[in-house]
């Protein structure tokens, strides 16, 4: 029986960061976003339906409800397509003009060819390969004996890469380079800058920013990985195997032209990049939100002995498990992989009745979104129950963007989703996994959300 919202305990609030009573002053402000930007807000913001902030040189403008962020993303797309100084020059070393941080004709252009690669009809045919690995990590598992401590953190970032890379690159070639092309990205991401200082100041864009050594031997490491895939493509197609990054290489825009090897560099990195952090995360926080939560797991593993009866899941499965579903969805929520969606204006523009100039920079941000108590109810308390069919307690579309929204929503929405739900089900068939006593669990924020470091948790099987 379906549990509708207001009708369960709200038995777990999990960690966030402390909220201010008023906004701290903009130097104390700027310093606390370079540490983790989600530290910055105050208890007021969460309800707040527009904030505005002049940030040196710059404004800067939240939406925070889903009439605005549906004018900001979807009505006005084309006036607020362009990504963020900041992410476009924290990403452009490593994925030049990718899907991702482009935009006008060279994104459009970019989207109508990679976008069919990568689409959801695809994804029954790369789940297979989604399966097997997740059953190589449930293997890996059982190895290490009942009471094992892993770190769930490491282990679902090392699962997720191993999918994405034999997606990406094939099942052979993607065994061969996951763990470098992790290694690099994890490296890339703990150096990269938070805050984008000259474009805050006013500095012209052309301008070069900055990178630490350890930034440019990151992105050096990734690249060679990436040149070293295409070149070893010809023989994996010689073998009869597919993969995303044989469809990149045959693709053809609509002149008839095949991408350029930079442009083909560049989108295998944002499709690894987004399709092997953002899961990884999201899989971290699913498993410690379960170990806190004893009447979320002993639902999740009623559904899955009841719905799979032992069997290992197949795609078709997927939509036979609800609540599974739900749980990574409310996971989603409370922690959205890219907790910041931030624009910059190419033209003046009308958001909330209020006229932006040319330049400002405009965010929706899903960490406060996602916790509107005006439009969830015990927004901080972790309830998969809201997300299940027939419950009332769903706001709309524009309510709930943890893969963003409008045009320029993911690609890979239903790959990431399919994963996520995969993942847990084979996993959680054979698996408790308990926090290890002690440990403090903390969001922290640099490109992506992520619980800390590591997440230090004990095996426990499951008859």
């Amino acid at each position: 029986m379906n549990t509708l919202a207001g009708q369960w305990p709200a038995d777990f609030i999990p960690p966030f960061p402390l909220r201010h009573d008023r906004t701290p002053p903009i130097l104390e402000l700027m310093g606390l976003a370079r540490r983790n930007f989600l530290s910055i807000w105050t208890k007021g913001n969460f309800a707040s339906r527009m904030m505005t902030q002049q940030v040196l040189r710059r404004m800067v403008v939240i939406c925070n409800s889903p009439d605005v962020v549906q004018e900001a993303f979807q009505t006005h797309h084309v006036e607020l397509q362009r990504k963020s100084p900041q992410m476009r020059h924290a990403l452009a070393p490593l994925i030049g003009d990718g899907l991702f941080i482009s935009d006008s004709e060279t994104w459009a252009r970019r989207r109508k060819v990679v976008a069919p690669i990568i689409h959801g009809s695809r994804v029954p045919g790369f789940a297979p390969i989604m399966i097997d690995t997740i059953k190589e990590q449930r293997e890996t598992w059982a190895n290490r004996g009942d009471g094992a401590e892993i770190d769930a953190l490491a282990d679902m970032a090392h699962l997720t890469a191993e999918i994405i890379c034999r997606t990406i690159f094939g099942r052979q070639l993607g065994k061969n380079y996951a763990h470098e092309v992790v290694e690099g990205f994890s490296e890339y991401q703990r150096h990269i800058d938070q805050v984008d200082l000259p474009a805050m100041l006013g500095l012209p864009e052309w301008l070069p920013r900055f990178r630490k050594p350890a930034v440019r031997q990151a992105t050096k490491r990734i690249l060679g990985v990436l040149d070293e895939i295409i070149d070893s493509y010809q023989i994996q197609k010689d073998n009869g195997e597919a993969s995303v990054i044989g469809g990149l290489l045959e693709a053809r825009d609509e002149d008839g032209k095949p991408l350029t090897r930079e442009a083909i560099r560049n989108e295998a990195a944002v499709i690894f990049m987004a399709g092997h952090e953002t899961t990884a995360n999201t899989l971290a926080w699913t498993w410690f939100l379960l170990s806190q939560s004893p009447r979320v797991r002993a639902r999740l593993h009623e559904e899955l002995d009841t719905v799979l009866a032992g069997a290992t899941p197949t795609f078709k499965d997927v939509a036979r498990l609800p609540y599974t579903k739900a749980i990574i969805e409310e996971s989603l929520r409370l922690y959205p992989p890219v907790p910041i969606l931030a624009r910059e204006a190419m033209d003046d523009v009308m958001v909330g009745g209020r006229k932006l100039p040319k330049g400002t920079i405009l965010m929706v941000v899903p960490w406060l979104l996602h916790r509107n108590p005006l439009l969830w109810e015990d927004a901080d308390a972790f309830n998969p129950d809201r997300f299940l069919p027939g419950a009332a307690a769903r706001p709309s579309k524009y309510g709930y963007v943890p893969f963003s929204i409008g045009p320029r929503i993911c690609a890979g929405l239903q790959f990431g989703m399919t994963e996520a739900i995969l993942s847990l089900a084979i996993l959680a068939q054979g698996f408790d996994l308990k926090l290890k006593p002690g440990t403090d669990v903390q969001p922290a924020c640099r490109l992506t959300l992520r619980p800390g470091d590591a997440l230090p948790m004990t095996l426990t099987r499951r008859n």
